[in-house]
């Protein structure tokens, strides 16, 4: 990693989910600690894991990622982890009874935006407080974002 600058935060991104934008419109964004096994942390540094469909979920009073993708770590033992495994995200309780209390009342969901290692080394996971759009919504994003693209063009000219 390079130098840090003062007031720069320093992420090492492993994964993204690259359509969260699109599919949803994110409300609050919240950053989470994942509980995970030393195999799965490896395989991570690896720069190996997939978001796409993944989602967290309420169980209890804990909340888990579901389907995230971890690949098996090529040079960890017999006992490795399992790949699609439900992984428990770390949250302030106040944190959690909010969250619970927004998707409940209000049909909203959690969505992952990024996986990354902080600073400190820490993996951590970028949360989405998310709301799902509607097709209509979804093609004015993609004219918007065309408009922008285009004004650039014009822009250089």
């Amino acid at each position: 990693m390079s130098k840090k600058k003062p007031g720069e935060e320093v992420r090492l991104t492993v994964a993204r989910h690259p359509k969260a934008k699109f599919l949803y419109e994110i409300l609050e964004v919240v950053e989470a600690g994942l509980s995970l096994l030393g195999t799965e942390v490896k395989a991570l540094r690896d720069g190996k894991a997939t978001l796409q469909e993944s989602y967290a979920r309420f169980r209890g009073g804990e909340l888990f990622l579901v389907k995230c993708h971890i690949p098996e770590y090529r040079y960890g033992s017999v006992g490795g982890h399992e790949p699609t495994r439900a992984r428990k995200l770390l949250l302030h309780a106040h944190e959690l009874t909010r969250l619970r209390d927004s998707v409940t009342q209000k049909g909203l969901t959690l969505v992952p935006l990024s996986l990354y290692f902080n600073a400190q080394g820490r993996a951590k996971l970028e949360l989405a407080l998310a709301r799902g759009r509607k097709l209509h919504d979804k093609r004015e994003a993609i004219r918007a974002r065309e408009a922008r693209v285009d004004m650039r063009r014009a822009a250089r000219r």
